[in-house]
């Protein structure tokens, strides 16, 4: 579950005030009054005598010491919550540590509500990652979120009621659950729901409501609905035939990492079927193919090594995949034919390469 979302606990900072730093006045005092002088009787006169300097003023007093501010008593803060759009759950996920994002989505979940958070639980009870598988649990954090409107956790919930986990099967609400997710656009719940209207069991059958949504969850870059809708178009299923338009949507689901479509894909490359033929393209896809273990993709390229067909003739390294295939139940009579007429050498030399590639799986 590519959907997780993160939390984080951090305290508030704390802010001190400066305290305001005291004005002491530097004015010097107001000079001393003198009493009036008194009269006296007239003396005989003198020589002059030379005046007093005068007294040198009075220091002006130093000014009173700052005194140092008093910091205030700052009360503890509440804990308060990061933006919920840091992943540090799902950071803590995809390290694998499940224990830790275990721990931070409940404090988000129980703190802040975060349907997110809720979801992350449900995925970490229902596949026992960093806790003990509790499906019962799963299936209630999952109800939590999708009661929120998390639009995974309805998918995930309704993949559940389809399977009895939790509860029991309960096919109604799946299809409830598969509806509100895929309208809130869940390509997985929209090609999920698809393929419930194609089985004709749990729903009516309705291929051409299947081919709506697998054109929504295409649309939206599902490879699996991509490769559905292309085999649609290619047989006329629910929509126009349209070869073109299926090979185009093979690519597209090919390019994404889709096995199947990749054989698909380099088949109508080697044929040059609803696109240019391209033998050279066309192989690399089916070697691409076949070490993801595709029988199909193995035959194939076995086939075409044998035979020469568009590469150099490698018959040791295509019956290895003839081998292989046919271990995986892809059987074929004419490259069965054909190997009896190896050499033993060159037949040995092929099996010993199939059972090393085996092995190595």
């Amino acid at each position: 579950m590519n959907f997780r979302r993160p939390i984080a606990i951090i305290a508030t900072g704390l802010t001190l005030a400066s305290g305001a730093t005291a004005q002491v006045s530097l004015t010097p005092p107001a000079a001393e009054s003198k009493p009036a002088p008194k009269k006296e009787a007239p003396k005989e006169k003198k020589a002059p005598v030379a005046a007093k300097k005068p007294a040198a003023p009075a220091a002006a007093p130093k000014p009173a010491a700052t005194p140092t501010p008093t910091p205030p008593v700052a009360a503890t803060p509440a804990p308060v919550f990061e933006d919920p759009n840091v992943d540090l759950v799902y950071g803590a996920y995809q390290r694998g540590m499940y224990k830790t994002a275990f721990d931070l989505a409940v404090t988000r979940a129980q703190y802040n509500g975060d349907p997110k958070a809720m979801t992350m639980l449900g995925e970490l009870y229902e596949n026992a990652m960093g806790i003990k598988r509790d499906y019962a649990k799963a299936a209630d954090w999952y109800r939590r979120a999708a009661d929120a409107g998390d639009r995974e956790a309805m998918f995930a919930l309704a993949m559940m009621r389809l399977a009895g986990r939790g509860g029991p099967v309960n096919r109604e609400e799946a299809v409830k659950l598969l509806a509100s997710s895929a309208k809130l656009g869940n390509p997985k719940a929209a090609y999920n729901l698809a393929l419930l209207y194609l089985d004709g069991q749990t729903l009516p059958q309705d291929v051409r409501r299947s081919a709506e949504l697998l054109r929504v969850a295409a649309d939206a870059g599902n490879p699996e609905a991509q490769y559905a809708l292309a085999t649609f178009y290619k047989e006329g299923n629910g929509v126009p035939k349209d070869i073109d338009k299926a090979v185009r949507l093979l690519q597209a689901a090919s390019l994404a990492g889709n096995v199947d479509a990749e054989v698909e894909y380099a088949i109508a490359l080697y044929n040059g079927t609803g696109t240019p033929k391209n033998e050279t393209a066309a192989v690399a896809l089916l070697r691409k193919a076949a070490r993801q273990n595709s029988p199909i993709a193995q035959n194939r390229l076995a086939r075409v090594l044998v035979n020469g067909l568009g590469v150099p003739m490698d018959k040791i390294e295509g019956f290895k995949w003839h081998i292989v295939a046919k271990t995986a139940g892809k059987g074929d009579p004419e490259l069965d034919e054909a190997m009896a007429g190896l050499s033993p050498e060159d037949r040995a030399k092929a099996q010993d390469a199939a059972r090393k590639w085996l092995g190595a799986k």
